[in-house]
């Protein structure tokens, strides 16, 4: 059953003509004719008496009334459509990164704010695997995250690169790695460790490493609050391995130490470990115009200046 095919026998019933009906649809009498003999088949019986005037059997007067609803109801999912695609979207939801939500979106989003504000904006700090998994369930328009090839690669998915970024080591100012200039793997393996939780990229690097270096990982405990960690390392005898943007906190935090890690030949991306932050939506998702404004918006801000992760977040927050 089709939508064409309800509307042609409200013609029919409404003009009681298949002519008639037929100019009122724009189409040819021929192919109202076929509509209807489908909407029967596909119904098992009789609509109308094939007389003079198109009159409605017993089974049409029963149809009638759902056959109104059903098409009133199909007018306001074209009017809702077409108010999306014309950009009236009413609210757009972005999952990133804690970091990423802290330090890079502000500007972004206050940007995004200023050119749509009819548009509510609602942006939650989630881990990249599961902010990929609202993306790919329909509850968020955007993602900012880590990037993950086994993840991302579906052919529904756009991805575009936003930069790389340095990964370093926290430690307590008084730990024995704090006056380092720089520390390897090897260095880090003698250390238990403060890791993300389950379903956050850094957990999976931090393994990952440590399993291709064929060293063990000692893991003293999961959290996944920048600052739950910054709490936990100030106590002395943890580290931790974290992205760059997410270290802006420590910065000027006399209590705590952020040394660069040493990868050697291993990297190669500046002989340091680093990890990509992506955005990402879906291709239906960037057909609409508030989607699509927001997404040019967030990939133009890194492209447009091309400098490393550094300058860029000095840049916003040198006021």
């Amino acid at each position: 059953m089709r939508i064409e095919q309800i509307k042609a026998f409200l013609a029919v019933s409404e003009t009681g003509s298949f002519g008639q009906a037929a100019k009122l649809c724009g189409v040819t009498q021929s192919t109202i004719s076929r509509q209807i003999q489908g909407l029967e088949d596909h119904l098992k019986t009789p609509l109308f008496h094939r007389q003079a005037q198109a009159k409605l059997t017993v089974t049409g007067e029963k149809i009638l009334p759902h056959a109104r609803r059903i098409c009133q109801e199909w007018e306001k999912v074209e009017e809702k459509i077409q108010e999306l695609l014309g950009g009236e979207q009413t609210e757009l939801c972005v999952a990133a990164i804690h970091s990423v939500c802290a330090y890079y979106l502000p500007p972004i989003l206050q940007n995004f704010c200023h050119n749509h504000p009819q548009v509510q904006l609602r942006v939650t700090a989630l881990g990249s695997d599961r902010a990929l998994k609202v993306l790919r369930d329909g509850l968020v328009d955007v993602a900012l995250v880590m990037n993950n090839k086994y993840l991302t690669s579906s052919s529904e998915m756009i991805v575009k690169h936003l930069y790389h970024e340095a990964i370093k080591v926290l430690t307590s100012s008084t730990h024995p790695l704090a006056n380092q200039k720089n520390v390897t793997i090897n260095d880090l393996a003698q250390y238990s460790q403060v890791i993300f939780k389950d379903g956050y990229g850094m957990q999976r690097i931090v393994q990952d490493i440590f399993s291709s270096q064929g060293l063990d990982l000692e893991v003293a405990m999961e959290l996944n609050t920048l600052d739950a960690f910054r709490g936990v390392i100030r106590q002395g005898n943890l580290i931790a391995l974290l992205p760059e943007l997410a270290l802006n906190e420590s910065l000027t935090d006399p209590s705590l130490a952020i040394i660069p890690i040493d990868m050697g030949s291993n990297n190669y991306h500046n002989s340091q470990l680093t990890r990509e932050v992506v955005l990402i939506t879906t291709k239906d998702r960037l057909q609409i115009p508030t989607v699509r404004d927001f997404f040019n918006l967030v990939y133009d801000f890194s492209l447009d200046r091309k400098k490393t992760h550094t300058e860029i977040l000095n840049e916003v927050y040198k006021k």
